[in-house]
């Protein structure tokens, strides 16, 4: 079994996220199986990713997102494509970085302590299975670094496992 070792925090967030990559692939090596590595990597960024009050994932079931492993309070279940961040970042197909969810139009309040969001999409072979969500209780908590960094842990969970509609 891989045993997680701490990710000490630095100013430079390419070198952290390096880091947690590393880490990622290790935890997830040689387990095919989607749910439990999305339980894993859920509590992996919620345990080394600063400021964070939500971690986790939400995975297409039809016409919707339905909600999948996590890590933080109870969670909306159902969303529907084109509706909230994570509907929204499925039917743009691209990742999305909110600076103030009370801002973004359509945001679903499901924890009203969450001030900003990364969602990235779980695309493969052009097809959108799903969405990593971050929600943070502080404004301004995510930027570009983030979003690079978590679209490389998004390309190592989807390189694991064994995902499909």
């Amino acid at each position: 079994m891989f045993e997680v070792k701490d990710i000490p925090l630095s100013d430079n967030k390419r070198d952290f996220y390096a880091s947690l990559a590393q880490q990622l692939t290790g935890l997830l090596e040689g387990e095919p199986d989607a749910i439990a590595n999305a339980a894993n990597m859920s509590a992996l960024i919620y345990q080394f990713l600063p400021d964070l009050n939500w971690a986790g994932f939400y995975f297409m079931r039809g016409p919707e997102l339905v909600l999948g492993p996590f890590q933080g309070k109870t969670a909306c279940v159902r969303i529907a494509v084109g509706r909230g961040v994570c509907g929204t970042a499925v039917e743009r197909q691209e990742s999305i970085v909110v600076p103030d969810v009370h801002a973004f139009p359509g945001h679903i309040a499901c924890d009203s302590a969450s001030r900003s969001e990364l969602v990235v999409p779980l695309v493969k072979d052009g097809q959108v299975l799903g969405v990593l969500d971050l929600d943070s209780p502080h404004p301004n908590r995510f930027d570009e670094d983030d979003r690079k960094g978590c679209e490389t842990l998004v390309q190592i969970y989807l390189a694991a496992s064994e995902l499909s509609l």
